[in-house]
């Protein structure tokens, strides 16, 4: 399916253009039809050149622009509308500024009220300012409703614009925006939207706002479907939502894969920044919301809405003036994550980081890290090194690297190590996953949710300790004399570290040997006559009763000995 707006000023013919091309009525209230006016968006389809096309019919008269940007928002070609018989005239122009504020660049220009005057010189005109635009030079067909001449010639013409369109992404995220909302008896809320990109099926889970709701039932073109793919005009029977819980203005999202948001950077088409003043509304998708602009240069500003929109880099939208009913500027989104504004000279600085090339690289810069999906869903293309699911800028990463192994050096000259979330916080990393990649290289290890240096000591310590592990070595089973550990330096706190790190064993308050103390211990007693003294298994161990008593009751504790009762005992096991 291909999906076209119409375009053009009251009364010049669009909705009898749309009825003739479809033999449908777009105009869907009884007032309109009464009138003869069109004022809210009306839907028709029909089959042209082999190819479904459904048509978006706007609004023409200046009181219902809004309205019609609606409609123009998600478009993705138009069917721009000039009567021969009147020309050019003020909403010809106003569509034609927001079709070119929404960078549409595909359209067809059709002259109507060709049997009542001469089209030429309406056709000159028309396509002498569509021309200036992002539509640039279009074909153009003069058409009778009235007599039914050229219509032919428009269904070729529409065939070979929809044949020109770029293909659709069918697998590209959904951003349905939501034009019309109501109740049907037993079915519950159904919107209908443009889907511009993107799949949504039956029992997809979207979301609306903040909630999660449900695809109950699909229709496009009037008839029911399983599934629909881009670009498609499709009503959305939803479950989860109540009808006064949504309207025009609304969006469907892919869960997940979209960040909202009420601050943004824009480079400004069609006005300098410092034009703009207040009493502005944002039109974008089907959203009109009121904007504070904030210039930031000549043409990029901070745009600020009340309300959060999924946004991405490269989308475009308008700010309209509705008291004097102009398009005051179109915009190009840059950044939807920007920085805050609070030093001075900050808003000069921004504009000149948004006039360089690679605005990827400068948010990664400025962030040091971000998740590889958080990027894609802001519209940036992935740079940096990757990290796991995370992007780091490099220079970020390799001053972390550094700063990393100065904070564990120094974070207690005795400690096992410096706690995983403790070096987390320090280094202001955003995830703790991300500590382990960082430390690649350093020679530093993660173990037990610690941080700790080769060996896991100070050197000091690590030198003491290396004269203690050559005494035990020779006699593993004489435990140092307090006095030689004061000398080397091996309190406490020392002493509690080399035990959690496994270098010693602790079998009585500063009495240590080696850490496999106890398997070597009970391989001696083993040897011995059954069962034995505790005399007898200091001499056999070569030791002291400072070591031997407090050992063999961690023995006896472990179920590796078993005390008789007689001061005797015997190995188990």
């Amino acid at each position: 399916m291909r999906v076209i707006v119409t375009a053009g000023h009251v009364d010049h013919g669009k909705s009898t253009l749309v009825r003739r091309l479809t033999g449908m009525e777009p105009d869907r209230w009884a007032e309109e039809r009464r009138r003869g006016l069109t004022i809210d968006l009306g839907f028709a389809w029909t089959r042209i050149g082999g190819e479904d096309v459904a048509f978006v019919d706007v609004p023409g008269h200046e009181r219902f622009v809004p309205n019609m940007l609606a409609g123009a928002g998600p478009a993705p070609a138009v069917l721009f509308v000039v009567a021969a018989d009147e020309g050019w005239m003020p909403q010809s122009a106003e569509h034609l500024a927001a079709l070119d504020a929404f960078g549409v660049s595909r359209g067809l220009l059709v002259v109507t009220k060709a049997d009542r005057a001469d089209p030429g010189a309406a056709t000159e005109a028309a396509r002498h300012e569509i021309a200036r635009t992002s539509l640039g030079a279009v074909p153009s067909v003069a058409v009778s409703a009235a007599t039914g001449a050229g219509l032919d010639e428009l269904r070729a013409a529409i065939s070979a614009l929809t044949g020109g369109l770029p293909p659709p992404d069918p697998d590209a995220d959904v951003r349905l925006w939501i034009d019309r909302a109501f109740t049907v008896s037993g079915a519950g809320t159904v919107v209908t939207g443009t889907l511009a990109a993107g799949t949504v099926a039956v029992g997809d889970e979207l979301l609306l706002g903040r909630t999660r709701v449900k695809v109950r039932g699909l229709q496009a073109l009037g008839e029911p479907r399983d599934r629909v793919a881009a670009v498609a005009r499709v009503a959305v029977n939803l479950r989860g939502t109540a009808r006064g819980d949504t309207g025009r203005g609304d969006v469907l999202l892919t869960p997940g894969r979209w960040l909202t948001t009420a601050e943004f950077d824009v480079r400004l088409r069609g006005a300098a920044a410092a034009d703009l003043h207040r009493n502005l509304v944002l039109h974008f998708g089907t959203a009109a919301l009121p904007v504070r602009v904030r210039p930031l240069g000549t043409d990029t500003a901070r745009l600020t809405t009340a309300t959060a929109l999924p946004l991405r880099a490269g989308d475009r939208g308008l700010v309209r003036d509705p008291g004097e009913h102009r398009i005051a500027a179109g915009f190009d989104v840059l950044d939807v994550r920007p920085p805050p504004l609070t030093r001075r000279g900050a808003a000069r600085a921004r504009a000149a980081e948004l006039a360089g090339p690679d605005l990827a690289g400068t948010f990664l810069r400025r962030t040091g890290f971000v998740r590889a999906a958080d990027l894609a869903a802001m519209g940036l293309p992935e740079t940096g090194q990757r990290v796991g699911e995370w992007l780091a800028d490099p220079a970020r990463l390799a001053g972390l690297r550094a700063e990393a192994v100065a904070l564990v050096g120094s974070w207690d000259a005795v400690s096992a190590g410096m706690p995983v979330e403790a070096l987390r916080r320090r280094l202001g990393l955003p995830a703790p996953e991300l500590v382990a990649p960082l430390l690649a290289g350093t020679g530093l290890d993660v173990a037990g949710g610690l941080v700790r240096r080769p060996g896991g000591l100070a050197p000091a310590v690590e030198k003491a300790l290396e004269t203690v592990e050559e005494a035990l070595a020779e006699h593993p089973f004489r435990a140092p004399e307090a006095d030689e550990l004061r000398a080397l330096g091996l309190g406490r706190r020392e002493l509690a570290a080399a035990v959690r790190l496994g270098r010693l064993t602790a079998v009585a308050d500063g009495v240590v040997l080696g850490p496999d103390a106890e398997e070597r211990a009970v391989a001696r007693l083993r040897r011995l006559p059954q069962p034995f003294t505790v005399s007898a298994a200091r001499r056999a161990l070569d030791s002291t009763r400072r070591v031997m008593i407090p050992l063999l009751e961690r023995l006896d504790a472990a179920g590796r000995t078993e005390p008789l009762g007689d001061g005797t005992r015997r190995t188990r096991g």
